[in-house]
């Protein structure tokens, strides 16, 4: 019963000590794609540790469920994970972290069924307010123009993904800005940067007292955009992008004293204007392979008893 207890030792450490090693980190601006991979590793292995904890656990408490896991297994290697010796915590543990699972998965849908909602009812006051013209067909159209006194720009996800840009937005932007813009939201729609919102919204809100989660969405939101920042960057220029999101943003207040939702918005204009130096290529591979066998620890932590017996 070691096994067990060492993951959720290990997934308690990862859950504490990861976003704090990741808040020192000074490359993540200069790399948010990077970034991005690093942070769903993370969390891939604290959730991974939990998952192998709660299976060695009811493999332990149950011999039904022991038949199952070891099921082509030798005996000695049965053995050597000493779960006949098993607490009698392990029942528990198994039922505690099972349980977690479930709410963690009704967390999820709750999330993709709040989006949902909340798609349709956009897209309804979308057909409100540019309603369709004869012979029209829903979703025919990937960009919709509304008429609108505030600058701005959204993509709207799901099977027939649209963009939306007011007529303000048209008045404003000058040049490739525009086209700026629409790179920066098809960035969105093409990498589904919504389904991380999503997933790791789901995760905060379920379980809001795990550091690791909360900093998960937290993360999200703002790397998500620098992403989508460089994408539109590499194709029409930092100074382009970075006046396209002055223009869309500075009748909001965000540039003045008072901190207001789009906060983020200065530090993401004098980032394009002022770039930090991208990570060189080995360093970038470097790091998407190390995280990459973030999640191959707890396995190892798993498997290490049996590999020993059949060894």
């Amino acid at each position: 019963m070691m096994v067990p207890a060492a993951l959720l030792l290990l997934g308690a450490l990862a859950a504490v000590l990861a976003p704090r090693l990741l808040a020192r980190a000074n490359w993540a601006d200069r790399e948010p794609v990077v970034a991005l991979w690093v942070w769903q590793c993370v969390v891939a292995a604290v959730l991974l540790c939990c998952v192998l904890s709660m299976t060695l656990s009811a493999a332990a408490a149950w011999q039904a469920v022991r038949g199952h896991v070891f099921a082509p297994a030798p005996h000695h290697v049965v053995d050597a994970y000493a779960l006949a010796e098993a607490s009698p915590w392990a029942a528990a543990t198994a039922v505690a972290l099972a349980c977690g699972g479930l709410w963690s998965a009704a967390m999820l849908v709750r999330e993709i069924v709040r989006a949902r909602a909340r798609r349709r009812r956009e897209r309804a006051e979308l057909r409100v307010r540019a309603p369709l013209l004869p012979g029209e067909e829903p979703g025919s159209d990937r960009l919709v123009v509304l008429e609108g006194e505030r600058p701005d720009a959204w993509w709207l996800p799901g099977a027939a993904p649209q963009l939306v840009i007011t007529t303000a937005a048209l008045r404003r932007l000058k040049g490739s800005q525009l086209d700026a813009v629409l790179a920066h939201e098809q960035g969105h729609a093409r990498a589904r940067h919504d389904w991380l919102l999503h997933s790791s919204a789901a995760l905060a809100n379920g379980f809001p007292q795990v550091p690791v989660f909360a900093a998960f969405r937290d993360e999200m939101h703002r790397l998500v955009e620098l992403a989508a920042d460089d994408m539109a960057s590499r194709r029409f220029g930092r100074l382009t992008t970075a006046l396209a999101l002055v223009e869309l943003n500075e009748d909001r207040g965000v540039f003045g004293p008072c901190p207001t939702p789009q906060a983020h918005v200065p530090q993401r204009v004098n980032r394009l204007l002022t770039p930090p130096d991208r990570l060189p290529p080995v360093h970038r591979l470097r790091l998407t392979a190390s995280a990459a066998l973030v999640p191959v620890v707890p396995l190892l932590v798993a498997f290490v008893p049996g590999l020993r017996a059949l060894g």
